[in-house]
């Protein structure tokens, strides 16, 4: 069994033609010989990801998903420009070679990266790495260094100090994701009112360092080395990537982080093995980060409940769109289950707090 990440058949509906992509292709990238094989990646829920394999070069290619038309919620043209550009200060960006404006070609924007071929990590630990606790824990350091290596880019030689406005980031979040949650409201959702005041009262200032923000740093959005499982060779997904506050990105990453001692309902959330044998607990986590950065964390508890609420507010959106019949994923129906765990979680934080 190969622990490589494996493209699968392409799901009905989502087909793109090889006919037209080809030529485009050859016109754009040098050398390009032969005739692709084009198959699909299953994962990821927003951009479709589809691997183009030449006979001699494979790429990736990235697209909006069919019928969308909200084109500010999936900018091919802004991810494209932050590969390339943030690749000269953090190298785990794959190479971007070409982005296409032309929707006549496949019906939508695209862009056309390189692939990095690497394991990426879902749920568990895949046996075959025969991962022991010592292993595990430098192969987690390694996933909170790559994050403090990103807030460290200097975003200004990169030539993106205009992705972001850094001033008011911490505000904005807060007012921008209460607003968006009570717009996805249903008649069956927590209100989230209490958090939310407790997150406007203990608000803190922007750090004074703002950086890349990542939004989306998570163990299935990073490649690991097959040679060398414990060293991560890429970062995927940069959709969400703007300049804003390094501890709010910090604050996202720990939402997703189920540690080992977490009670069963929340186990059911977990997609990354956050869990195994030797993975640093959140406290853990915050203290590396925190030591690896030199930066003082002294507000944890605000950063990681502003994480769950900013995940809730997205559960809570493909929830609506569930609950009106705009998707009939059967997936969906338990987000309103997840959504209402998310809140119990941020009280349970809040009551203990010393904020």
């Amino acid at each position: 069994m190969s622990l490589t990440d494996q493209s699968t058949r392409i799901r009905s509906g989502e087909e793109l033609d090889a006919s037209l992509i080809d030529p485009y292709l050859k016109a754009h990238i040098p050398g390009l010989a032969g005739e692709p094989v084009i198959s699909q990646f299953p994962g990821g829920a927003s951009n479709l990801t589809y691997l183009l394999e030449y006979p001699e070069q494979e790429f990736v290619l990235r697209r909006p998903p069919f019928g969308h038309k909200a084109k500010s919620a999936h900018d091919m043209g802004r991810e494209y420009r932050i590969l390339n550009q943030l690749n000269s200060g953090f190298p785990y960006c794959p190479k971007a070679y070409v982005h296409c404006t032309n929707e006549s070609v496949i019906g939508a924007e695209f862009y056309v990266m390189e692939r990095v071929k690497g394991i990426i990590l879902r749920s568990d630990l895949p046996p075959e790495l025969g991962f022991d606790a010592a292993r595990t824990e430098t192969l987690c350091k390694s996933f909170i260094d790559k994050l403090v290596e990103l807030h460290q880019v200097d975003y200004k030689a990169c030539g993106l100090a205009d992705l972001g406005k850094p001033e008011g980031y911490v505000q904005r979040q807060i007012n921008g994701w209460s607003d968006r949650y009570d717009k996805a409201l249903t008649p069956d959702a927590p209100s989230w009112e209490a958090v939310k005041a407790w997150l406007r009262d203990k608000m803190p200032a922007d750090h004074p360092q703002p950086s890349i923000v990542h939004n989306d740093y998570r163990f299935d959005n990073v490649i690991l080395d097959p040679a060398n499982p414990m060293q991560i060779i890429g970062v995927l997904d940069w959709e969400l990537t703007t300049i804003g506050d390094p501890l709010m990105d910090l604050g996202n990453t720990l939402a997703y982080w189920i540690e080992a001692g977490d009670p069963a309902p929340v186990q059911l959330m977990r997609r990354q093995p956050s869990h195994a044998p030797g993975m640093l607990t959140r406290r853990q986590f915050v203290d590396y980060y925190a030591e690896r950065s030199g930066i003082a964390i002294d507000n944890y508890d605000f950063y990681y409940t502003y994480g769950l609420f900013r995940l809730a507010g997205i559960v809570q959106q493909i929830y609506y769109r569930y609950y009106h019949g705009q998707t009939q994923d059967k997936r969906f129906a338990q987000f309103i289950g997840m959504n209402k765990l998310l809140e119990h979680m941020s009280l349970q934080v809040i009551n203990k707090s010393s904020l």
